[in-house]
């Protein structure tokens, strides 16, 4: 991306976030890709980027654990690998073995459901592979210290084990000598020592001339001498020279290892670098943490859609604070592009710009935004910025010389993909004069279809702003009932600039105040008080549409509280039915429970008697008595307690009973000659003459 001027990050302060940034990364190669971090300004390179630090943020979110614990800072061994004759240390090729796990680990994540789940965090190794042999011929000749295996070579081998014998005669030989000497008081307390990497004796000052040997230093008192016994001199010069041959057998060993390995030195390269990646990802994912940085859509095309968007270093602040940031929503498209701010100072106008311009240059370098997930941001190819006061003393300009010359350049090289910042635009000049060049730059940067905001206290800038075509009005709400800004930003309307409220508020002398509203053009001051009341308005049917939002919120909640009164009372009603309905069903059960016993006493009544006859007449009688008629009996017998039959006729509200299954209802409405009767919750059509008036039986007392 373009910038101008070149301190435009600084001046978003884009430089804080990415300091940030490098404060969450653990590697070297990470710390160099925050610090190196670059605008992109094409969508293939920007959204693979976001889906990543989006998809890193989501393992947080879900406590789910990515192998990336290695934390390898390998540029210089990896370079000096790269040069012909260089020489590896154990040390050195251990650190390459953990890169080789670190990326092997990673592999192994990444199985085939993960890669559907993770595809963009899948698309960092996507195009390389894990080569095991790395970490097999560092094994085949290091231990887990990187120290040269016995088994490396043969001829490391038998001078390891040539080394082991001459230790240990040596030890035998100077525990000897020790044990000698010490009988003849010859030694201090310390009795043996090393000395230049030699075996030595702690010796007497007085009897150093008693032992034969060689001499290698003393204490610094001086009281104590240390002598090489002259029965190990020649043991140690063996050792000597045997360790002196070990050491150029391990470099000889390290060096064709290190020959192998320079085979992988490009592979080995990549890997580093998905190392550095996925550590970088990290600390993108983890600085998003930090502000409630979300996933926008993307478009690749001028576009700003911006719902509850905070400025994500102010939040930062008020979240250790304890405190809230007020959001910004605003949305600039083909139709609008241009967001001409008004109203007080110190109402959030320079803050709502900074976060629009400091967003999308995150955006643009792959880092999540702190905004709501339904933000739209689209692609710009340069961002233009006229922040605070400008002036040159070198070049012995003046704030509004500056300002011209910036404008300049906005004029000339603005174009569709541009989004501009200007903020107090022709401040520094004639307020008439001034007002009139800032109108014919906002025409301007309107033909140009650029995009951008505007902060400005001029009212012919507000005026202008709804008559020409992609330019709109933005105002910062002000309580001038308490006198305090809301730092809210309301997109459609100018807003007033609260001069004399203002004053007012800081204690000015009311006589002050009033001549200087008497100086003030009456149109200008009738315009600026009409923009002051209509605001006021604005706030006043916002707080009410609050409060209608709350009662129609309260009125829904209450509709599905009797809803669900009315659905658990017909359920009630069902459960009442379906009992009913049981225990008809149980009776007819031990109806036929009963019918079953006593056909099987007919049938072994039939096998004993000799008259069959008799037998006959029984199942005659059993089977042709009807199971309803059973029932009925039954029925009619438990409404005989409760209820008395009547002759009256039929009318609304009766109790009736029908006498086709005795069932009781209540007579609910009458259509002609039939009746609707409700039983329990299920209302039943029934003839009238089917149906007759019961009433209650009263109560027979004691």
């Amino acid at each position: 991306m373009k910038l101008f001027p070149e301190s435009a990050p600084h001046q978003l302060e884009f430089d804080k976030i990415k300091s940030l940034l490098a404060a969450h990364c653990r590697s070297e190669f990470a710390r160099q890709r925050a610090e190196d971090l670059r605008i992109h300004t094409q969508k293939k390179f920007i959204e693979p980027q976001l889906q990543q630090t989006n998809e890193y943020k989501l393992l947080f979110q879900n406590h789910l654990y990515f192998p990336d614990d290695a934390v390898l800072n390998l540029s210089k061994e990896l370079k000096l690998l790269g040069i012909e004759s260089s020489v590896l240390s154990g040390e050195q090729f251990l650190q390459i073995k953990k890169l080789a796990n670190a990326i092997q680990q990673i592999f192994r994540w990444f199985s085939a459901d993960r890669k559907v789940a993770y595809p963009f965090l899948a698309m960092i190794i996507e195009e390389t592979f894990f080569e095991k042999t790395i970490s097999i011929l560092i094994d085949e000749i290091l231990d887990e210290y990187g120290i040269v295996k016995d088994s490396a070579s043969e001829k490391l081998a038998s001078i390891r084990m040539s080394l082991y014998k001459k230790r240990a005669e040596l030890k035998r030989v100077f525990d000897r000598t020790v044990s000698r000497l010490k009988k003849l008081g010859y030694l201090a307390d310390i009795e043996e020592s090393f000395m230049n990497g030699r075996k030595v004796l702690a010796v007497v000052a007085e009897q150093k001339r008693m032992i034969k040997g060689i001499l290698h230093g003393e204490s610094d008192s001086r009281r104590t001498s240390f002598i090489e016994p002259e029965e190990t001199t020649h043991l140690n010069n063996d050792i000597f020279s045997l360790e002196n041959e070990e050491r150029r057998e391990v470099y000889v060993i390290l060096q064709q290892l290190t020959t192998k390995m320079r085979a992988y030195h490009s592979l080995l390269t990549i890997y580093h670098g998905i190392v550095g990646e996925y550590d970088f990802v990290r600390a993108k994912a983890m600085l998003a943490l930090d502000y409630n940085g979300n996933l926008p859509a993307l478009h690749d095309k001028s576009i700003i859609k911006l719902s509850n968007a905070v400025h994500p270093l102010l939040f930062i602040y008020n979240e250790r604070l304890k405190k809230s940031t007020i959001p910004v929503n605003l949305s600039l498209d083909e139709k609008n592009r241009i967001l001409v701010i008004s109203g007080p100072n110190a109402g959030g106008k320079t803050v709502t710009l900074k976060t629009v311009g400091l967003l999308q240059m995150m955006l643009q370098s792959g880092l999540l935004v702190s905004c709501n997930h339904d933000s739209e941001f689209g692609i710009f190819k340069q961002l233009m910025i006229h922040i605070g006061d400008t002036q040159s003393l070198e070049f012995e300009l003046s704030t509004y010389s500056s300002h011209l010359i910036n404008m300049k350049h906005f004029m000339e090289n603005a174009n569709g993909k541009t989004l501009f910042f200007i903020d107090e635009l022709g401040s520094g000049s004639d307020p008439n004069l001034g007002g009139a060049f800032a109108e014919v730059i906002m025409e301007e940067l309107a033909k140009k279809h650029s995009f951008g905001l505007v902060t400005t206290h001029y009212l012919n800038l507000k005026v202008m702003a709804n008559k020409v075509n992609g330019i709109i009005n933005g105002a910062m709400a002000f309580d001038e009932k308490n006198l305090k800004p809301l730092y809210k930003l309301i997109v459609g309307k100018p807003g007033s600039s609260y001069t004399f409220s203002i004053a007012e508020r800081i204690g000015l002398p009311k006589q002050l105040i009033n001549k200087a509203r008497q100086l003030v053009d009456e149109s200008h001051f009738s315009l600026d008080k009409l923009l002051n009341s209509t605001e006021q308005d604005q706030q006043l049917i916002q707080a009410e549409k609050k409060q209608l939002d709350k009662l129609l919120k309260e009125n829904e909640k209450l509709q599905k509280e009797m809803q669900a009164v009315i659905h658990k009372e017909k359920h009630q009603q069902q459960i009442e039915l379906l009992k009913e309905q049981n225990q008809i069903n149980e009776s007819k059960y031990t109806y036929l429970r009963e019918m079953d016993r006593k056909l099987k006493s007919i049938l072994a009544e039939w096998k004993k008697t000799e008259d069959k006859s008799k037998v006959i007449r029984t199942m005659q009688a059993l089977l042709f008595k009807q199971p309803e008629k059973h029932i009925l009996q039954k029925k009619q017998k438990k409404i005989d307690t409760r209820y008395i039959e009547t002759n009256e006729p039929v009318k609304l509200g009766d109790k009736v009973i029908m006498t086709a299954n005795r069932q009781v209802g209540i007579v609910i409405d009458l259509r002609g000659k039939k009746a609707i009767v409700q039983v329990g919750a299920v209302p039943i059509t029934v003839g009238i003459p089917d149906l007759a008036v019961v009433k209650d039986k009263p109560e027979v007392s004691a």
